[in-house]
């Protein structure tokens, strides 16, 4: 089975260096027109530079077509100017891979509120802006694929980025409701998670093992997930060959009589309620409160009237 992109036009949100370059090129290398998107600066987000730019002449000099674009995925009205942009030089788009990000880690503690707010700013707000600016024009045409860049800091936790870890896993949650919103329209929205060495996270790892998560090898989970039979509401784990899916998850819930709801009630039952043995992936949220409801039935015999009796 050959992936390709041909005649399809796709954005890449910091594609100026790192993963989001190495996902332009492979894009391009497979046909499709890419729109290099990088504000530039450095990985707390200050300064400028041209790193789209030459993104794009790498583009071009392998017989690609791309453009570079200088936008801030925090600006609604930069986001649309660089879709009309995308649409009126190649006539649509219809891919979107949310790759912008800055670090500004320090323990909460000591972490400022203005940081906190900016590192939020960037991934979930600007990643639901860029998004935002595509949606209309992915339902018109009823074809859109959305990649939305998760991190194990926000899936699980890690030390000193709590504004990092909030954003991230805000993410996941975002792209749940949006496959929801466009599954008739033949939108697909997917989460990816990677580890990979870059300038983000160039003092994180120790040298051989920021050889070894050198970005190319998240390129295979990134490409599959905005491709024609891409899955929806995944969330994919990549690094260094390695590849895993994770999952929200919740198990079988424990309902309570009335007068066993208490606080002393709930924490007699609390080896149940935790417990790890039956888990399930929902689909949406909904199954929460029926996951209730079937505890219930299960208790009483029968729905809510039988359990007031």
């Amino acid at each position: 089975m050959s992936i390709d992109f041909k005649d399809k036009v796709a954005i890449v949100t910091g594609a100026g260096g790192g993963l989001g370059r190495e996902y332009a090129l492979e894009l391009a290398r497979r046909g499709a027109k890419v729109v290099v998107n990088d504000l530039g600066g450095s990985r707390d987000g200050t300064g400028t530079s041209d790193a789209a730019a030459k993104v794009v002449e790498e583009i071009e000099k392998a017989g690609g077509e791309a453009m570079a674009n200088g936008a801030s995925v925090t600006e609604y009205d930069q986001m649309e100017k660089m879709v009309a942009d995308a649409k009126e030089k190649w006539g649509g788009v219809h891919i979107l891979i949310n790759n912008a990000g800055v670090l500004r880690d320090k323990t909460f503690a000591k972490m400022s509120p203005e940081d906190f707010e900016f590192v939020v700013k960037v991934h979930l707000t600007g990643s639901a802006m860029a998004t935002k600016a595509c949606w209309q024009l992915f339902r018109d045409q009823a074809y859109g694929r959305v990649l939305m860049t998760a991190s194990s800091t926000g899936l699980f936790g890690n030390f000193g980025q709590a504004n990092y870890g909030a954003a991230k896993l805000g993410l996941a949650g975002l792209t749940k409701t949006l496959q929801l919103e466009g599954a008739k329209y033949n939108i697909k929205v997917n989460t990816l998670s990677p580890v990979a060495g870059t300038r983000m996270t160039e003092d994180l790892f120790p040298e051989e093992a920021f050889k070894l998560f050198d970005p190319v090898n998240v390129v295979p989970a990134a490409l599959f997930l905005v491709s024609e039979d891409a899955p929806t509401n995944a969330i994919v784990g990549a690094g260094a060959g390695g590849f895993h899916s994770s999952w929200t998850v919740m198990n079988d819930a424990v309902w309570l009589p009335e007068d066993e709801r208490t606080v002393e009630g709930f924490a007699a039952n609390w080896d149940k309620i935790s417990d790890f043995s039956n888990l399930k992936a929902p689909q949406s949220g909904q199954e929460q409160s029926g996951n209730i409801l079937t505890a219930m039935q299960k208790v009483t015999g029968g729905g809510p009237s039988s359990a007031r009796s």
